[in-house]
């Protein structure tokens, strides 16, 4: 198996991962009332390898964490009763010998008043409305409700909620918390120029623009050790509206930034484009993030097999996450190993 870089070990202070094929954090929208179900444990044990990791779906930080109107019904990690729901889940991972982290979540804007506690106004970085999107479903429209600027006195209980999330999660038994600061999302709406147009310290520069994003690092890395931390970012991506007019220096000041802190990981959203029924990407578009960030590297973007090997043989990457073919194939790292037939995956059932 060591011949075959997706499949060969890679250690960290902490960890020994036994391959780097990683199961992405897939949203699956099959949460209710904010807590997973029991058949989470089937579909995450499914997926569980010894010594390898998986990253939970996207898990709300607090009760106005989350973007009902775009994606319903998914879990959270701010209540004891959600902590409990999490623990059979997790259990049943590392009974496979999976090592398991909790994507921590909050949608700012990405969301409705409805579906908000007592039907306040999303909260963002701006008061810019998000534009109607077409739902995860691929069918039906969202439409969201024009934000509420947080002020600045109010950023600390915001940083707070990721803390407290933090702690839950390893209370409920994961290995550690991957901060979801990428898609369009809270972290995302502080970091990108286009949609931060603030004026206090969290606007402007960039060092403003990533005050909220390393100020929840410091925290949650104060709370749990930062060798149970990772972060996801898209610099370069465009989802739900933020767009950066400098993602290099952006993805670059992170990497430097979370270095201050020796986080366990940075995974990173990779542009990549199909032409010609194939995959392809600029290597030097995260060059400067691989180069100046000094721990483990994860990188996602829709990659086969063969180029998610290249990645590992060529040093771009440590780990690769996979997605959709790990919806369809729970046995992916096996199925790598013998280079066996992939399952096709059915789109229009991630979310039913």
């Amino acid at each position: 198996m060591e011949s075959i870089p997706l499949l060969s070990p890679y250690e960290t202070e902490r960890f020994r991962f036994s391959h780097r094929t990683v199961l992405a954090p897939l949203t699956r929208a099959r949460s209710y009332g904010n807590l997973p179900q029991s058949h989470a444990i089937l579909y995450y044990s499914q997926r569980a390898t010894e010594g390898g990791l998986l990253i939970a779906e996207a898990t709300g930080v607090s009760s106005d964490a989350q973007g009902i109107s775009l994606i319903p019904h998914t879990p959270g990690i701010w209540t004891k009763e959600q902590v409990e729901a999490w623990k059979p889940v997790v259990d049943a991972v590392h009974a496979k010998g999976g090592i398991f982290f909790c994507q921590i979540w909050h949608v700012g804007r990405a969301s409705d008043m409805g579906f908000q506690p007592n039907g306040q106004a999303p909260i963002s970085s701006t008061d810019k409305l998000l534009k109607p999107q077409v739902r995860t479903n691929g069918i039906d429209i969202a439409n969201f409700s024009t934000p509420r600027r947080l002020d600045t006195h109010e950023m600390p209980l915001v940083v707070n909620d990721f803390k407290i999330a933090a702690r839950n999660a390893v209370e409920a038994g994961f290995d550690g918390v991957e901060i979801h600061g990428a898609h369009g999302y809270l972290i995302d709406q502080f970091l990108k120029d286009h949609v931060n147009e603030r004026t206090d310290i969290y606007g402007g520069s960039l060092e403003n623009r990533c005050r909220f994003a390393v100020e929840i690092v410091q925290a949650v890395v104060d709370e749990i050790g930062a060798d149970k931390v990772g972060i996801r970012l898209s610099p370069f991506a465009n989802y739900s509206g933020p767009v950066d007019s400098n993602p290099e220096a952006l993805g670059l000041y992170m990497a430097n930034a979370l270095n201050n802190f020796g986080v366990l990981y940075c995974h990173v959203v990779v542009p990549r484009t199909v032409r010609n029924g194939e995959n392809s990407e600029t290597p030097s578009c995260i060059g400067l993030m691989r180069s100046a960030f000094k721990g483990t590297v994860i990188v996602a973007g829709g990659y086969s097999r063969e180029d998610g090997n290249h990645a590992i043989s060529s040093g771009y990457a440590d780990l690769v996450a996979y997605g959709h073919l790990f919806l369809s194939n729970p046995d992916l790292p096996r199925r790598f190993e013998i280079d066996a037939t992939l399952n096709k995956y059915k789109s229009e059932t991630f979310y039913s």
